[in-house]
């Protein structure tokens, strides 16, 4: 009967913004930590921000699939003290698919044991330390679901057949979504290969799966009715992840001017004397001028733009507005080197722009 089936594409159930909130709300903390407390939330912030590439690499191939699939992203659930963040559920006519999204940065090897080996290259030598295995981390999720699904079932006997069935209709699969990451699973078990692959493979192995099955397929008014089953699963649930950071949070009149500085310079254009309304901060003319500088600075010495400082510490610079050299080696990217060579030159484009008692940036003549 398929012929009456017209859902050819694939259909995203739920989509989520979630890790963008969460960077943007650390990043706008991270001016107001102390050096320590910047320290380690430039680590989370470079971790998220590899996540949330590796998440779009997936998005991009599912929605590029030209299946008739259901996609849940970033299902959370909840049971008691237990609780699993899905990074992906793909649903197809015969099969669940539980996508665990791992945007690893080095080379990664499994071994006999299953054991998962990390290899970073640090100044050309080699660094190799274990990670927690994401088969087992994706096993977590799924013996979770499979909980959940069948306390939801009323009688003894359904939940007999969905405990014995689950896994036939429940998988799971890990997917490395950074393109320059080399796999080396030669050593590995068979069971541990076929879960692990790359996000240029996810298509082809969701087809490989589903065509593998012998569940019968669902309608497209049935396969709604099971994506929306599992869309029922996911619990909202707000979070405060900047409460880690709050013992390095800076207090009293420092904390209050960073804030004035950053949401001034966030919000305002300068030019003159005259406020031309609300802008992004790189269209800020101090961001322009810091740019301007960075760019001639590179041509006199025959070096790239970001060796001088990259976009983020430029946006750094502007937050934390510093006063002098001791407070600009404060600033990310800036040590006693870049601070003895270009510090004066900021100093001086800083100066030019202040913040008046209304919080709002003005540039001096």
């Amino acid at each position: 009967m398929d012929f009456l089936n017209r859902m050819k594409e694939p259909v995203f159930l739920k989509e989520s913004n979630t890790a963008e909130i969460q960077l943007e709300n650390l990043r706008k903390l991270e001016p107001l930590l102390t050096p320590e407390g910047q320290s380690i939330i430039r680590q989370d912030i470079k971790c998220l921000e590899y996540g949330i590439i590796g998440e779009k690499n997936i998005a991009f191939e599912l929605k590029n699939s030209h299946m008739p699939i259901y996609i849940l992203h970033d299902l959370y659930l909840e049971d008691g003290d237990l609780s699993a963040q899905i990074d992906y559920l793909v649903i197809t006519r015969k099969i669940a698919i539980v996508i665990e999204c791992k945007n690893l940065y080095g080379n990664i090897e499994i071994n006999s044991a299953g054991d998962f080996i990390r290899t970073m290259n640090f100044g050309g030598k080699q660094k190799k330390e274990g990670i927690y295995s994401p088969i087992t981390q994706n096993q977590h999720h799924l013996e979770l679901l499979k909980k959940i699904k069948i306390d939801k079932r009323k009688n003894i006997v359904s939940k007999m057949m969905a405990e014995r069935y689950f896994d036939d209709f429940n998988k799971s699969v890990v997917v490395l979504a950074n393109p320059k990451t080399v796999l080396n699973a030669k050593y590995a078990k068979k069971e541990i290969k076929e879960k692990v692959i790359r996000s240029d493979q996810l298509v082809k192995y969701i087809k490989d799966l589903h065509d593998k099955s012998k569940e019968i397929a669902e309608s497209d008014r049935g396969l709604l009715e099971v994506a929306q089953s599992y869309l029922a699963l996911h619990k909202e649930v707000e979070k405060d992840y900047t409460a880690k950071y709050e013992r390095y949070r800076i207090k009293g009149e420092e904390a209050e001017a960073i804030t004035q500085n950053a949401n001034a310079l966030k919000t305002h254009a300068v030019n003159g004397n005259k406020e031309e309304g609300e802008i992004p901060i790189e269209e800020s003319d101090i961001y322009k001028e810091l740019q301007k500088y960075r760019w001639e600075k590179s041509r006199e010495e025959g070096i790239k733009p970001y060796f001088i400082c990259n976009n983020s510490q430029l946006k750094d610079l502007i937050a934390k507005m510093p006063k002098d050299l001791e407070e600009l080696k404060k600033v990310d990217g800036f040590g006693e080197v870049k601070t003895g060579k270009y510090g004066n030159d900021l100093l001086k484009i800083l100066e030019k722009y202040k913040v008046d008692a209304r919080g709002c940036s003005k540039k001096s003549n």
